[in-house]
C-alpha cells in the first residue's frame, strides 16, 4: 500500500532499531483519509472470507478495524486492557505481553459479542512479536469461533511475529512490511499482493 508506506517514510520516527513511532497518523493522531484506504485494502484482501465480526485490541487497532468493518458491513469488537464496572462477568480473557510497554495486560471481551460459529477477522496496527494477535486468537478460540485471518497495518518483519502466527496456522496480511529500522532508516519488503 503505497500511501501507507509514504506516510511511514515521511512521518514515521525511528526511535531505535526495534521501535517505530507513527503517532502522527495512525495510533495517536489519525489520518482519516489514509485510514479509509486501509479499511478498503483489508476488505479487498479478505473479501473471499465469510467474515461476521472484526476483533481488535484497544486502542490503536480501533480506527483501521472500523473502516474495514464499514467496507465489509460487519460489527467491530475491541478487547479491553483495563477492567470496567460494566464489563466484569461473562468474559473471554487472555494475557498479552507488550514489549513496547514492558507490561502484561489481561485483555477481555464479553462472551455476548463473540459466539460459536462466528468467523472473525483480527486487525491490529502493529505486528512485532505476535503476542497481541495470539492473545486475540485465544479469545476467539475460547468462544468456539473461527479466526479467518489477521490483518496488520505495519509489520516489523525482522521480528518473529509473522512466523509465530503462520506456524500456528493463521493467514496474515500486512499492508506495510518493514525489513529494517537500522541507522534510523525505514526499509520495506516489496512484495506482490495476493488475492488481487
Amino acid at each position: 500500500m503505497n500511501r501507507l508506506k509514504q506516510a511511514i517514510s515521511e512521518k514515521g520516527v525511528v526511535i531505535s532499531d526495534g521501535v517505530l513511532k507513527v503517532d502522527s497518523f495512525l495510533n495517536h493522531q489519525i489520518d482519516p483519509a489514509l485510514t479509509l484506504e486501509i479499511g478498503k485494502e483489508f476488505a479487498e484482501r479478505f473479501k473471499n472470507q465469510e467474515i461476521t465480526k472484526i476483533l481488535t485490541l484497544e486502542s490503536s487497532g480501533i480506527a483501521p478495524s472500523l473502516t474495514t468493518a464499514l467496507e465489509l458491513g460487519v460489527p467491530v469488537i475491541f478487547s479491553r486492557k483495563k477492567k470496567s464496572l460494566t464489563l466484569s462477568s461473562n468474559l473471554l480473557t487472555a494475557k498479552v505481553y507488550s514489549y513496547t510497554k514492558d507490561e502484561t495486560n489481561e485483555i477481555t471481551v464479553s462472551k455476548d459479542f463473540i459466539v460459536e460459529g462466528d468467523k472473525v477477522l483480527i486487525i491490529d496496527d502493529f505486528l512485532a512479536n505476535g503476542e497481541a494477535a495470539l492473545g486475540l486468537t485465544s479469545l476467539v478460540k475460547q468462544a468456539n469461533a473461527t479466526v479467518v485471518g489477521i490483518g496488520i497495518v505495519i509489520e516489523k518483519s525482522f521480528q518473529p511475529g509473522r512466523d509465530k502466527l503462520e506456524q500456528a496456522g493463521f493467514h496474515v496480511e500486512s499492508l506495510a512490511r518493514i525489513s529494517s529500522l537500522k541507522n534510523k532508516k525505514v526499509g520495506f519488503i516489496e512484495e506482490m499482493v495476493a488475492n488481487k
